[in-house]
């Protein structure tokens, strides 16, 4: 059996006598798309917060690579191989493209105090950037203000920005948000050659975009995962069609 990239186990989290999360137990394997689907306030945030260490779950574990990471801190997690994508982006707007792709390439350094130098003389991370921005197809925008790219090349620069950390799974909360017909189909082009990279975690409403690329599918409702299968899984089941998808599926 191939071990995970990435696994959760029994994630408990409650705020009150609210269960964001609810025993949440789910896996990403070696290039596979796994997509976590559910209804607003379903716990995707509180799911993503937790295993990208921005909240730390009241019980339960998060593995990476076989490693208990539960309680080491996001930047720790993002060395040590996750890289996360925002529904809302976190992009430095009135940079250029490659500053911001340097950006992330200085903190993959380990030395964040190097902000005082130079960095866009430094050839190891001037080069590391432009390869990441060749592997996304931005090469051509490194000189341009991020504030002036499309939405959809925004998202393409954020996995741009995580590529420099060499991620060894992916995790993307709501990438298509925003985007048009037009802009969908091209990330979801995109997506799919990117999980020959690493594989991904992907939270997402657009269904059909979800349906295209993922390999599994789970289903979270009131913080509970109420089903994990394939996509005909999904479409056929009964329970998730109640809960969430509806007759239109």
């Amino acid at each position: 059996m191939t071990d995970p990239i990435l696994a959760t186990h029994d994630l408990q989290k409650s705020f009150g006598a609210l269960k964001a999360t609810d025993g949440v137990s789910i896996d990403l394997l070696p290039g596979e798309i796994h997509a976590v689907i559910g209804p607003n306030g379903a716990g995707k945030s509180t799911l993503i917060a937790q295993i990208c260490g921005g909240l730390t779950p009241d019980a339960g574990r998060i593995d990476l690579l076989g490693q208990n990471v539960t309680h080491t801190n996001t930047r720790k997690r993002a060395k040590a191989g996750i890289g996360r994508t925002f529904q809302i982006s976190a992009l430095a707007m009135e940079d250029t493209v490659l500053q911001n792709v340097l950006l992330g390439a200085l903190g993959a350094s380990g030395s964040p105090w190097r902000f005082f130098r130079p960095i866009l003389s430094d050839t190891t991370l001037r080069d590391k950037a432009t390869e990441a921005l060749t592997r996304v197809g931005l090469q051509d925008y490194a000189a341009t203000l991020t504030s002036e790219l499309s939405h959809g090349q925004r998202r393409q620069l954020e996995v741009a920005v995580a590529l420099t950390l060499k991620p060894k799974a992916f995790v993307m909360d709501e990438p298509m948000a925003g985007l048009g017909a037009e802009g969908s189909k091209l990330l979801t082009g995109f997506l799919d050659a990117l999980r020959s990279e690493a594989p991904i975690l992907l939270v997402e409403h657009d269904m059909d975009a979800v349906f295209a690329l993922a390999d599994r599918i789970s289903v979270l409702v009131y913080g509970k995962i109420i089903e994990t299968g394939t996509v005909d899984q999904i479409r056929s089941s009964q329970a998730v069609r109640e809960a969430y998808l509806g007759d239109g599926a």
